[in-house]
């Protein structure tokens, strides 16, 4: 049993207008799905991903009204942004210094070239040069030219105050492989130790690293905070192979949980940092034309009834309704 890469990311957002003109209108990525929170209806999930909506592409937001997040560990604490090539990495942080966004200078990072910023709610992210990796499927409607649209999701960045617990679970339950360490600068010139873990073929698209931060608090959620990262699975025989392996090992989790566009299965590390495994498809495309994703508000069958009802508890994004 072999995970593939990372499916999705899901974080938190209190302003899903400026949250949609950022991801939208700054990196340029599409809104693939416009739905809301199916445990909590009163808030949105968007889900924001490359042209063709394809799994390990989106990041998503809930959006929960509330503070920022407290920085801590026992945390996803950036999430990486793949691109093609220096050149366009370059070229981002041109455009990140004209736009005023929050970046640090590019620097090279576990051998890559690595560009750390942060949106309006200081959610952490980072773009990183893949070398090879699947080709880009850019969108035609992106204000970003198609050379240097993001390629996807990778890695994820992981907190903990000590490694030997998570790793346990990487290892013995996930099935990854440990690949290598390095340093992460710090000003004091230490910094923290990091270890790469990897799924399946490996890369960035299939790497989770852990940093380990033993002097930090607990993070508290909040807007700027990520959720849980999602793995992927390629289908419906090995989704349920999986929550058999779970089950077999006596880790509590959820269960199956249908999310109509994917099967979800979600459990906690011993940290507390949620993961979840979900398949590849059905598809964004499941009841919405490819070409129109996003562009209304998309319910799954059993919330439809409540249309009426969920859209006048919804702000609009921008001009125009839910």
């Amino acid at each position: 049993m072999q995970l593939t890469g990372i499916h999705h990311l899901t974080a938190v957002t209190a302003n899903p207008a400026a949250n949609h003109a950022f991801y939208t209108g700054t990196l340029g990525l599409r809104l693939v799905k416009k739905t809301v929170n199916q445990d909590d209806v009163s808030a949105y999930h968007l889900f924001y991903a490359d042209g063709l909506a394809s799994p390990g592409t989106d990041m998503t937001f809930f959006d929960w009204p509330g503070p920022l997040e407290r920085r801590g560990t026992n945390s996803i604490v950036r999430t990486g942004y793949r691109v093609g090539s220096e050149a366009t990495l370059r070229w981002w942080a041109e455009r990140f210094d004209r736009l005023g966004v929050k970046a640090a200078a590019p620097v090279v990072r576990d051998g890559r070239l690595t560009l750390d910023f942060e949106d309006g709610e200081g959610q952490r992210l980072c773009l990183v040069v893949e070398s090879g990796g699947a080709p880009a499927n850019p969108w035609g409607r992106s204000p970003v030219s198609a050379e240097h649209q993001i390629r996807g999701l990778g890695p994820i960045f992981l907190s903990v105050p000590r490694a030997e617990a998570t790793e346990h679970i990487l290892r013995a339950v996930l099935n990854m492989k440990s690949a290598r360490s390095y340093r992460w600068p710090a000003p004091d010139g230490a910094g923290a130790e990091v270890r790469v873990w990897e799924m399946g073929p490996g890369g960035p698209a299939a790497e989770l690293h852990l940093v380990i931060e033993p002097g930090l608090p607990r993070a508290r959620q909040g807007a700027g905070a990520v959720h849980h990262v999602a793995l992927r699975t390629p289908d419906e025989n090995a989704y349920a192979a999986w929550n058999e392996r779970l089950a077999s090992l006596g880790l509590p989790s959820s269960g199956p949980v249908d999310r109509y566009y994917f099967r979800s299965l979600y459990f906690r590390e011993p940290n507390g940092i949620l993961f979840e495994i979900a398949t590849d498809g059905p598809g964004f495309a499941s009841d919405e034309p490819l070409d129109q994703l996003g562009e209304r508000l998309a319910l799954p069958p059993f919330l439809e009834p409540r249309r009426a009802e969920i859209e006048a508890g919804l702000k609009p994004l921008s001009t125009g309704q839910p």
